[in-house]
Parts: structure tokens; sequence; C-alpha cells
């Protein structure tokens, strides 16, 4: 069993950032590969970043140069900077980990970002 737990989220002015937490537990952080996803009101949820183990990230173009996400082991803790922020990116942004063939969710944390 995974529990994962967001904070950091808020309300910013487009072109601000902000800095987003996920703090896992019931497992060996260390061996999880790490994923943030967003999902705006009546739209699918989307992909926002990943970190593998090993330190590896990866992005979807809509967020690369952006979004850096990051990962503490010794805090079991992964982030999500997100800078220059855009109206588009107001969602509620989730943290996710699969580990023993099961995927596990956190609550979220909502960022809404004013025009």
């Amino acid at each position: 069993q995974v529990q994962l737990a967001e904070s950091g989220g808020g309300l910013v002015q487009a072109g601000g950032s902000l800095r987003l937490a996920c703090v896992a537990s019931g497992t060996i952080f260390s061996r999880l590969e790490m994923a943030w996803y967003r999902q705006a009101p009546g739209k699918q949820r989307e992909w926002v970043a990943t970190i593998t183990s090993g330190g590896n990230t990866n992005y979807p173009d809509s967020v690369k140069g952006r979004f850096t996400i990051s990962r503490d082991n010794a805090k079991n803790t992964v982030y999500l900077q997100m800078n220059s922020l855009k109206p588009e990116d107001t969602a509620n942004y989730y943290c996710r980990t699969t580990f023993s063939f099961r995927t596990y969710w956190g609550r979220g944390t909502q960022v809404t970002v004013s025009s």
C-alpha cells in the first residue's frame, strides 16, 4: 500500500510560480518512478512530468522548459516547480506512482492561474 499526499497549490497570477510537493509513504520511495498529472474541469487527466528512480525526467511539450520535476529521497518527496504559469495551467494536480502492479494517486492540489 502506498499513500500519496500533495500540497502547495494555490492562486497565482499569470507569469508567476508555484512549487508543488507530494509526500509518499508505505514503501521504499527511492525505488519508485513518480509522476505528476493534472485535470482541468471538463477535460481528461493529462500527464505533466515523470521522474524515474534514477532521476531521469520527461515532460510533454506543453510544459517543457517551464516545469521541473525533482525528488528528495531522504524526505520521500517529489516536487513540481512550475514557472511562467499560464491560465491554461489551471487544474487539479495529482501525484501518481505504480508499485507492485498497482497504480496509486493522491487526492490532488488545486492550482488556479489568473490572467
